[in-house]
């Protein structure tokens, strides 16, 4: 009979070994001065002025794990006359358009009509690792009838989390 053996070292320790990926971070970028949404005349009957702003886009680099989401709101200001009465920010509508990603998630359009307060524009869920969205809005203004002429302004904010 023959025997096979195999001969360790006197002494063996195993080293464990790691590496760390860290996330990055979630931001969101959008057009500081949109410029004119667009203009018509005076209507006794009020009337609605759109157009876009420009492009908004949020990437996410936290390398999520398996279901981690965002959510992208838009908040607008009154919009305002050098005189007289504002056009209100319930006045004002947020139609998201076509969204470009990616990266896996799913991405959903909230299209909110009235932006007194932050709402939810649109909505990622089902994230794995990196992602982005990119989408050019379309914003609805919502002018009453008795306006007086001039150029109004406001202020449209998004921000994600």
């Amino acid at each position: 009979m023959l025997t096979l053996g195999v001969t360790l070292p006197a002494s063996a320790d195993p080293t464990t070994a790691t590496v760390t990926v860290t996330g990055g971070t979630l931001a969101i970028t959008a057009p500081i001065g949109a410029g004119s949404l667009g203009t018509t005349a005076n209507s006794w009957g009020g009337f609605v002025i759109s157009g876009p702003p420009g492009q908004v886009q949020v990437l996410d680099a936290r390398s999520a794990a398996a279901g981690a989401g965002w959510v992208a709101s838009v908040i607008s200001t009154p919009f305002t006359p050098p005189a007289g009465p504002a056009i209100p920010a319930s006045s004002v509508r947020y139609t998201a358009g076509t969204i470009t990603k990616v990266g896996t998630a799913t991405y959903t359009a909230s299209d909110p009509t009235d932006l007194t307060g932050s709402v939810p524009a649109v909505t990622a869920t089902g994230i794995t690792g990196d992602n982005s969205a990119t989408w050019t809005p379309v914003i609805s203004v919502a002018v009453p009838g008795g306006m007086a002429a001039g150029v109004y302004s406001g202020t449209i904010t998004h921000s994600v989390v």
